[in-house]
């Protein structure tokens, strides 16, 4: 008899990560425009604590609505299973991996089986295996979005201008604070292919690490404090943003600009006798800029730092990992 069911990670009520509890639910039946994806590896970011909190860190007025029960999760490497009638480039037994349906909390992600818009996944790359494709799409999206190509034209609800990548060149000077986590490594990698001088933020245990990744220098911020030391850069990507970011406007020359993965509060006459520019998005799903960075990563471009690996009945062990911080990459859930 086949099974009409699969297990799945479900916030029921809001709280710490003994909030998530191990469910038996229905597989999903993918929907016009979407494939049914079984699922080798949950990649996980900070949305999905978000979530299980509650969305408490988030204004009212730009917090997206969903139900409880909910399944977290947007990233997810796996395997075609399904496909509906209007899809085209996807055939089952496809390896795909994908960002689903973000900024929505939509993903339904943590689950041995997920609909997946076909617009929100893109190949595999061959060359990495589905643990590591998993850790990419939000963190590397991000990381493109911000530093490469925004590739949309939905406003943020944190800023009322388009935001608009720098161009990085060999006389580019970037500094990647928070350089050693999910989006950070990516940044500092990305920054290094078009050539930059890159300083990568970040306690002293990463320092090797992020040198192995490209960084140029290093400045240990447990040690020093980065805008005290640190001094005309033309680029900030503040991979860990809110309250204290405003500090690295010190670090910038003038036309420089400020990039907070997570936006805080700036003081606009600061900004404006600085001269500099602060800006953000929010990162999308988008396959076919997925499709991109599977090429880099399929080359070796880029590398997917793997923190620790957890199965998905250990979500809570996962997110437990998560709020201890000092993360090296990636937590990744595996599916049996």
């Amino acid at each position: 008899m086949p099974t009409h069911t699969m297990r799945a990670v479900r916030i029921h009520a809001h709280g710490g990560p003994e909030v998530l509890r191990y469910d038996e639910v229905p597989i999903p039946e993918p929907g016009p425009g979407e494939v049914l994806v079984r699922v080798h590896a949950v990649g996980i970011n900070p949305p999905d604590w978000y979530l299980r909190d509650g969305l408490t860190n988030i204004p009212p007025e730009t917090r997206p609505n969903f139900h409880l029960p909910v399944i977290p999760g947007t990233d997810v490497s796996g395997v075609v299973d399904a496909v509906a009638a209007d899809v085209e480039g996807f055939s089952v037994g496809d390896e795909v991996f994908g960002l689903l349906r973000f900024p929505s909390f939509d993903g339904s992600a943590y689950a041995e089986y997920v609909a997946a818009p076909a617009s929100d996944l893109a190949h595999k790359p061959a060359g990495i295996d589905h643990v590591h494709a998993a850790g990419a799409p939000m963190a590397l999206l991000t990381a493109w979005q911000f530093l490469i190509e925004l590739g949309h034209d939905h406003p943020s609800p944190f800023q009322a201008s388009q935001h608009r990548p720098v161009a990085l060149a060999a006389d580019t000077t970037v500094l990647v604070n928070g350089a050693a986590g999910g989006v950070g490594h990516f940044a500092v990698q990305l920054a290094k292919w078009k050539d930059a001088h890159v300083i990568a933020v970040a306690s002293g245990a990463h320092e090797s690490f992020l040198h192995e990744l490209g960084a140029d220098e290093f400045v240990d911020y447990t040690k020093v404090r980065p805008e005290e030391v640190v001094h005309n850069i033309d680029l900030v990507l503040d991979a860990v943003g809110g309250r204290d970011s405003k500090h690295f406007l010190r670090t910038l020359k003038r036309g420089g600009a400020l990039f907070p993965v997570f936006f805080g509060e700036y003081d606009d006459e600061e900004i404006a006798k600085l001269g500099v520019t602060v800006s953000g998005t929010q990162v999308r799903s988008n396959g076919a800029q997925l499709a991109e960075l599977g090429r880099l990563l399929d080359a070796g471009t880029v590398h997917v730092a793997i923190d620790s690996t957890f199965a998905l009945a250990d979500a809570r062990a996962a997110h437990e990992r998560a709020a201890q911080g000092h993360i090296q990459g990636k937590i990744v859930l595996t599916v049996a």
